[in-house]
C-alpha cells in the first residue's frame, strides 16, 4: 500500500520554543503553531475566525535556529510530517498526540529595522521583498545596439 506524508503550513509561534538536548547531544525544539481560517457566517454574513494549533518538534541544527531566531508571534513557514506518539500518563491513563516533525523552515516577513522593536522577524512584509531601509542597485543595461532582423537573417 502507497502512502505519502507531508504537511506544508504558514503560521505564527504560540510560545516560545523550548529548546533541550538529548543525551547524545542533538538538540530538540518543541513550540506550538496557530494557523487562522476566516470564513464568512451565511447566516449572519459577519466574520468568523477559525484557529487550528498545532505542536512542532525540530531536531538538530534547525531545533538550535529556532530557538535562537524565533520567539512568540513570529511567523513561520514549515514543511514536515505527521508524527504520532502515544504514552502511558502517570495516573496510568493512555495519552495520544499528534504533531509535526519538522522537516524544512523558512523565514517568513521582512527583518526588523534597528528601531529598538527587538531581533525578529514582522508580518508586515514577504521575504522576497525588499523594504524601502534596503538599498540595492539594478543591472545596467547593455549599451550594445539590438541587432534588426530582415527576412533574409532568418534561418527558416
Amino acid at each position: 500500500m502507497a502512502s505519502y506524508n507531508k504537511v506544508i503550513l504558514i503560521g505564527n509561534l504560540t510560545r516560545d520554543p523550548e529548546m533541550k538536548y538529548i543525551p547524545s547531544g542533538t538538540a530538540v525544539t518543541n513550540f506550538g503553531l496557530a494557523m487562522n481560517e476566516r470564513y464568512t457566517d451565511r447566516q449572519t454574513g459577519e466574520q468568523k475566525d477559525s484557529p487550528c494549533f498545532v505542536d512542532v518538534v525540530a531536531w538538530g541544527r534547525q531545533a538550535e535556529v529556532i530557538s535562537e531566531y524565533f520567539s512568540k508571534g513570529r511567523p513561520i513557514l514549515i514543511e514536515g510530517s505527521l508524527q504520532y506518539d502515544s504514552w502511558e500518563a502517570e495516573d496510568g491513563t493512555k495519552r495520544n498526540k499528534l504533531r509535526v516533525r519538522l522537516h524544512r523552515f523558512e523565514f517568513v516577513g521582512g527583518r526588523r529595522d534597528e528601531d529598538g522593536m527587538g531581533d525578529g522577524y514582522a508580518d508586515a512584509q514577504p521575504a522576497a521583498a525588499p523594504t524601502q531601509s534596503e538599498s540595492y542597485q539594478e543591472a545596467p543595461a547593455p549599451e550594445a545596439p539590438a541587432p534588426s532582423a530582415t527576412d533574409d537573417d532568418i534561418p527558416f
